[in-house]
């Protein structure tokens, strides 16, 4: 019966953790697992325990994306979640599988067909973003991911240049990127 207790505000937690945006507490539910197990987040999916949380739901796949949590963001596409999932953060999921580098997570929401110049919160495009962050928090495949979002058709013209960066300076220069006037 504990155990059943203990799952319960697991979930419980999960959820309220979604709501806020807290992405960083919720790694192990994404992430960590027995050997062979699903992670819970897929577990509690799979159980229908999502059904009745839609804003949750979409925040999962968000948090998978921010988490670089491949498998589980695949299981949630494939659910019919939206590929742009949720922003109550202020950054879809998109938006933050770019933020952070997750190249993979990138990947997978192209294939999607995630909405390229879609606005965050602050105003910023995915690569306006990515770019960003590629200067203020640099990730080790933040290149990549700039990269990737340029070849899928991304505006260059949505990302603060120069940086002063000279591998991002001269990507960003061969699609057609801008400085100020």
């Amino acid at each position: 019966m504990s155990e059943a207790i203990d799952e319960s505000a697991r979930f419980e937690d999960a959820l309220a953790g979604l709501q806020s945006g807290d992405f960083s507490r919720l790694e192990l539910i994404f992430l960590a697992r027995p050997a062979g197990a699903s992670p819970a987040i897929v577990r509690w999916c799979a159980e229908g325990r999502l059904d009745d949380h839609p804003q949750e739901l979409a925040e999962a796949l968000t948090c998978a994306c921010f988490l670089g949590a491949l498998e589980t963001a695949q299981f949630l596409l494939t659910r019919g979640l939206a590929p742009a999932g949720g922003r109550a953060t202020g950054l879809n999921a998109f938006h933050w599988a770019a933020n952070r580098g997750q190249l993979g997570a990138v990947q997978l929401l192209l294939r999607a067909g995630a909405p390229l110049e879609e606005r965050n919160a602050y105003g910023g495009t995915v690569l306006g973003g990515a770019v960003w962050a590629a200067v203020h928090e640099p990730k080790p495949d933040h290149l990549p991911v700039v990269e990737a979002l340029l070849r899928a058709g991304a505006d260059a013209q949505e990302a603060e240049y120069p940086t002063g960066l000279v591998d991002l300076d001269a990507l960003l220069a061969q699609f057609g990127a801008r400085g100020a006037a």
